[in-house]
């Protein structure tokens, strides 16, 4: 059976048709869940079918990931890198066709889709590399003839559940790692973007294959809320990596707390860029247009909050609100797009809601703050004047809406910064040393991922992903996310005839 347009047909290249079965379970399609309809946001039209998992078909696949786990631990984690680095290559061939699933079934524009994906291959570059450096440590004793040890070993299984908005890229933050770690994984991707989790399934299940490994290293779901909620719940399961809401965040870690499992959230952000009186206008104005319509405005890292120093507040404002009108906003697979649709028409209908609400708070909007009357899911990139105290500006709308206040000191411009619940990602323009180091010290930013004079989204993967606060304290991708993946074990070794306890003390 065959696509319902023609633009749709290269998705057959990368294993997907119009009726896909949405769980793979120990090396097998499948799916007893409900059928639902994937559908591209610039339209609304369909593109294609998915049967979701039911809680047989989960149950099923955890026996069979958990069996597979005893054998993936056990092999050298060189060995697994290099397994890892062969889904990089895989991806590579499969690049522009994945961009491009993307694009089409999240709303991203193109450059944005490939991006995404690209993301990965770094991912899976980097996790080949520290294949060979999971590090433990040698530590003196204090006892003659002893050694203590710190080993790490891999967790078992570790479960991810992914969003919509990076529906692939933060899959590979997690799993990459989690992989070479020694740990199996079970995926729950977004409900909303069942076609990129079967096709990134189909590429991963391949190089599992080539390899003669168990296929259920790696078990992926597509679903609703009952399997994230057995995701959360399931004591096989030793981490969850939960990227969401804080609302729902929430719920899973209080769920998986209960159980006394690991939790790593990713959640909800709040961003603000500030430009201080001597900063780049431009440079600032062009990093602020990305920050805040890349997306459209869908980024956890997304800046929802510009702080514009009283003194060059109108010239900086004029210069954005110019480049504001010359955003070509369409289909998002079209070249020169930058703007595409909102994902869903529910995110529309939020974004209406958000609008009513800044202006009952006083909020006054510059430009934008419409709806594009349109099959798809259309807005105008909105800036709106506001005072920072208003309770909306506290709130994280999921849209290209902009607040823009006023600023006189950089104590003032930090506290702004500082005041909303989520604590992800900020940055400053500025080129005074002292005013940069103040940002970036423990009196500045109280978010996870601290910029001067660039973005606060568009993060490389060399550093730990993640943020403060309610955005939930966890940390993915580089750095030294990769403990959270592995069990750190001290040991202390006698090699010796006599038994000297720690303390000196003296026991019998």
């Amino acid at each position: 059976m065959g696509f319902a347009r023609k633009e749709y047909e290269f998705l057959s290249e990368i294993g997907l048709s119009s009726r896909n079965l949405g769980c793979y379970v120990d090396g097998t399609w499948k799916a007893n869940g409900p059928v639902v309809i994937s559908l591209n946001p610039a339209n609304n039209q369909a593109i294609a079918e998915v049967v979701e998992g039911s809680i047989e078909d989960y149950e099923e696949g955890m026996r069979a990931c958990s069996e597979a786990a005893k054998t993936w631990m056990q092999v050298p984690s060189p060995k697994r890198g290099d397994i890892v680095r062969q889904i990089g290559d895989a991806l590579r061939t499969k690049l522009q066709q994945l961009g491009r699933l993307v694009s089409l079934e999240m709303g991203k524009i193109l450059p944005e889709g490939i991006g995404e994906v690209q993301e990965i291959i770094d991912m899976c570059d980097f996790s080949v590399g520290l294949s060979r450096q999971l590090n433990g440590s040698v530590i003196p004793s204090e006892r003659p003839n002893h050694a203590m040890l710190e080993m790490w070993n891999p967790l078992g299984v570790v479960g991810v559940i992914t969003a919509f908005n990076f529906p692939c890229a933060v899959l590979g933050w997690n799993a990459c790692i989690a992989l070479v770690c020694g740990n199996c994984v079970v995926w729950k991707g977004a409900p909303t973007t069942p076609l990129i989790t079967i096709a990134m399934t189909r590429l991963v299940a391949g190089v599992l294959e080539k390899n003669n490994l168990p296929p259920a290293i790696f078990t992926s779901f597509c679903g609703g809320a009952d399997i994230g909620q057995a995701i959360a719940k399931d004591t096989r399961i030793s981490l969850v990596s939960f990227t969401g809401s804080s609302k729902v965040g929430q719920m899973v870690q209080q769920t998986v707390n209960q159980r006394f499992g690991k939790c790593l959230l990713e959640l909800s952000g709040n961003n603000a860029i500030i430009v201080m009186d001597d900063a780049d206008i431009q440079l600032a104005v062009r990093s602020v247009l990305f920050a805040a319509v890349g997306t459209a405005g869908q980024r956890c890292t997304t800046c929802r909050r510009l702080l514009l120093h009283e003194s060059i507040y109108q010239i900086a404002l004029d210069q954005l609100l110019y480049v504001y009108k010359q955003v070509k906003i369409g289909n998002p697979l079209e070249k020169g797009t930058l703007l595409g649709p909102l994902h869903t028409s529910e995110s529309r209908k939020s974004f209406e809601k958000g609008i009513e609400i800044i202006k009952s708070q006083g909020g006054k909007i510059l430009i934008g703050g419409s709806v594009i009357e349109s099959e798809g899911n259309f807005v105008q990139p909105t800036i709106v004047e506001i005072s920072p105290n208003a309770d909306v500006v506290k709130e994280e709308l999921f849209a290209p809406v902009l607040y823009v206040m006023k600023f006189q000191t950089l104590q003032e411009a930090v506290e702004i910064n500082n005041s909303v619940p989520q604590g992800l990602s900020s940055s400053i323009f500025t080129r005074k040393p002292e005013i940069i180091f103040k940002w970036i010290g423990p009196l500045g930013s109280d978010c996870g991922i601290v910029n001067v004079n660039i973005p606060t989204n568009g993060a490389e993967i060399g550093g730990a992903f993640g943020g403060e606060k309610a955005t939930g304290g966890g940390r993915e991708a580089g750095s030294d996310s990769w403990k959270q993946y592995m069990r750190r074990s001290t040991c202390t070794i006698n090699y010796g005839n006599e038994l000297p306890l720690a303390q000196g003390i003296n026991f019998g």
